[in-house]
């Protein structure tokens, strides 16, 4: 069971099946002169999160940490811009888009938690 609690809090491993699980759709989608601009970018904001997050856990300082984990809640919010003219563009999209909208903003609000802790003067990180 430990095991289990450990998966399913290790941010790290979720924010790089994350950005698996959108080029895994993205991969499935007709590339056109609409389509192709979209999966760019998508595919950027996604995987920086993990990316990211990668960073701030090898942090130098309090203020690097924090500054990275911003960086990953920004991209996180980006993420579901993203995803959100996915459906715009075909709204046979919108049950496989919602799954990824709403990691992404679980992955937001982590994030924003996170960082709302750690600004806190008397959290020593």
């Amino acid at each position: 069971m430990a095991e289990i609690n450990k998966q399913k809090f290790d941010l790290e491993e979720r924010t790089a099946k994350f950005g698996e699980e959108v080029i895994r759709f993205v991969k499935a989608i007709p590339k056109n002169e609409i389509t192709s601009p979209l999966i760019n970018q998508l595919v950027r904001s996604s995987t920086s999160v993990g990316a990211n997050y990668c960073e701030a856990d090898d942090a130098e300082s309090k203020k690097d940490f924090t500054h990275k984990l911003k960086i990953c809640k920004k991209e996180a919010r980006e993420t579901k811009h993203w995803l959100r003219m996915f459906v715009v563009y075909d709204p046979n999209l919108k049950d496989e888009v919602a799954k990824l909208w709403n990691e992404a903003r679980e992955l937001n609000l982590i994030f924003n938690a996170i960082v709302r802790k750690t600004e806190n003067k008397n959290c020593d990180y």
